[in-house]
């Protein structure tokens, strides 16, 4: 048997395709950090002029070529509350059932195919779905908990998957100990794998908010109101919600001169919403951890 030996040339030409490779991720990293940063740059600049205390407190006036947004910012908070108490518990429970207690089988492989099909169905397909559903046929109408639910539908492929992949990447060397000492399955699940997985689960809740927080479509067709300063007293009233009033700042309007300065703030703020999310979604995946070790 010949044994290829490494030459001095061979090792030359795998290092140089090494850094060539490094250098290009390194170029593609720096060129999606600073597309990130002009973009956030370009609203913090548009946006920063209307920015204020009055902008974020008082609701729209003179047909929303005046006032602020606070309407729009107590609707779009009102419908990731209620998307987050539908989607999270049910997608959660769910992803522990896929992982958990069903058998490794077709009925398994079919419900996680149509899962990752559902993450990927547009948005507005959701929303036309939910006005079927939630508006129509139930009869909610036009109101925050049907926004709700049809938000909920939408973040719920993403926690379910999310849920599932945190618990598969935990060993079955813990479960398997847990149960050796006496533990029930439902028991080594709540005391033992949850709070391993909780700080990857958290990660997928938070993406999965950021989402529906954004969305302009489902909320189109189910509840959000043109304009509507006054704050809901139901949740089966309608709501000013963000994306959507940003939507239509930029879209339609008599004075658009006046209004494009808050379109922009308003994105701003969303931005900001979303940003604090994120960074409260850090928070909580730190603490988990830490918990974790001192355990």
């Amino acid at each position: 048997m010949d044994i290829k030996t490494s030459t001095p040339g061979n090792h030359a030409r795998k290092m140089l395709a090494q850094n060539v490779a490094f250098g290009l991720f390194k170029v593609l990293s720096g060129v999606i950090v600073t597309i990130l940063f002009v973009i956030l740059g370009f609203i913090i600049v548009k946006g920063a002029s209307v920015l204020s205390w009055d902008f974020i407190t008082t609701p729209p006036t003179d047909g929303m070529k005046g006032g602020g947004i606070w309407p729009a910012i107590v609707g779009t908070f009102y419908l990731m509350v209620g998307s987050a108490l539908f989607a999270f518990p049910l997608g959660i429970m769910s992803g522990i059932y896929m992982n958990e207690y069903a058998s490794k089988g077709k009925i398994v492989r079919f419900i996680r195919m149509m899962t990752n099909n559902l993450a990927g169905i547009p948005s507005i397909v959701f929303g036309l779905f939910g006005m079927s559903l939630f508006v129509g046929f139930f009869g909610f109408g036009d109101s925050i908990i049907a926004g709700s639910l049809t938000l909920g539908l939408l973040a719920l492929p993403l926690v379910i998957r999310t849920t599932e992949e945190a618990l598969k990447a935990i060993p079955d060397s813990f479960r398997e100990g847990s149960l050796a000492l006496g533990a029930t399955k439902l028991q080594t699940i709540w005391h033992v794998i949850l709070p391993m997985g909780m700080p990857n689960i958290i990660t997928g809740l938070i993406l999965a908010l950021g989402r529906v927080s954004g969305e302009t479509a489902p909320i189109l067709f189910t509840c959000a109101a043109y304009f509507l300063p006054q704050l809901p007293e139901s949740v089966f009233d309608q709501c000013m919600a963000l994306p959507y009033h940003l939507y239509v700042l930029a879209t339609s309007g008599t004075d658009m001169d006046k209004q494009i300065p808050i379109a922009y703030g308003t994105a701003l703020v969303l931005v900001i919403i979303i940003l604090f999310v994120n960074l409260l979604a850090n928070a909580l995946r730190n603490y988990f951890q830490k918990k974790l070790k001192t355990n």
